[in-house]
């Protein structure tokens, strides 16, 4: 069986974080968060790297990111682009907000050919996350089954501002998901987090180790076909009502198989702790976490030979 291979979608605008925030340097051997999930990839098992990006970053990514891997890795680049739609589809006028994650995903159908597990850009999930969801990926398993890595909210939060997270439902047996509910507004909170639905009037209590979703998926090839054969119901229900922010979200996907009876989700829990850059003055913490990660020895100064 052909590795597993490790889709990273990172054609995100970054407005949050005021830049392209995937290129920003978190150490001073100016790797990117993209370095380290790549390392960690490898170093557990997987494959091909699938990166999406948008058309006109693929020179500097290859100048940078390609030149830093040399043979190291194999990087194929794919597009995200908002003219890639179903038939009888076309971009509404004025829209400039890409489709989302599911529809990056999307994107590249005609290169993943093996179980991939799909991540973000900008965030850290930590070595042991890739370790469980390779696990898995390579595991005997049925075709209508997938995986998700599951995070404690507490491991997940900035102090810089809200976080958007998938709060996560399991199922009796506590092993597989029965639902996730996107909460785009959750805060750090004594003992856990909270969120908010109502521009803060009132605040829902997640006690800590409430499992959140951070985008981590491990999914068999078939999974492709379900994110193509959706896209086009999704565009005809959400276009009408807001033609220029809807987006394909991943998650939408996993969840409409499990509520449909046809698919099921196994939560793979994990302790690692979450970094990322949402925000400009998340970055010296993740700094500062990395430099300590390689006093401990977890990472080598340099990830790749020189």
């Amino acid at each position: 069986m052909k590795k597993p291979q490790l889709v990273i979608m990172a054609a995100g605008l970054g407005s949050r974080f005021g830049g392209l925030k995937q290129m920003a340097p978190i150490d001073e051997q100016g790797h990117w968060i993209i370095d380290y999930s790549i390392y960690d990839a490898l170093r557990a098992g997987f494959g091909e790297i699938i990166l999406i990006i948008k058309e006109e970053n693929e020179p500097l990514f290859r100048d940078t990111l390609g030149k830093r891997l040399g043979d190291q890795a194999k990087i194929i680049y794919v597009h995200q682009k908002p003219d890639m739609l179903p038939e009888g589809f076309s971009i509404p006028e004025g829209r400039t907000k890409p489709w989302g994650t599911a529809h990056a995903v999307l994107c590249a159908k005609d290169v993943i050919d093996a179980p991939f597990a799909a991540i973000n850009a900008d965030d850290y999930y930590g070595p042991g996350a890739f370790q469980v969801i390779y696990d898995f990926l390579v595991s005997d398993h049925p075709a209508a089954e997938h995986a998700m890595v599951g995070y404690r909210v507490e491991n997940t939060l900035t102090e810089n501002g809200s976080v958007s997270r998938g709060v996560c439902q399991a199922d009796e047996s506590g092993e597989y998901l029965s639902g996730i509910t996107e909460r785009t507004r959750i805060e750090p909170r004594e003992g856990g987090a909270a969120f908010a639905e109502d521009n803060g009037e009132t605040w829902t209590f997640l006690p800590d180790g409430t499992i959140v979703s951070m985008n981590f998926w491990g999914f068999n090839q078939n999974m492709m076909a379900e994110i193509e054969s959706r896209f086009a119901p999704f565009l005809r229900e959400h276009l009408p009502i807001n033609p220029l922010k809807c987006e394909y979200f991943l998650p939408l996907i996993p969840n409409q198989l499990i509520q449909e009876g046809v698919g099921r989700v196994k939560i793979i829990p994990t302790p690692e702790k979450w970094y990322g850059i949402t925000y400009h003055d998340d970055l010296p913490a993740l700094q500062h976490a990395i430099r300590r990660m390689k006093e401990t020895g977890l990472y080598p100064d340099y990830l790749w030979r020189k």
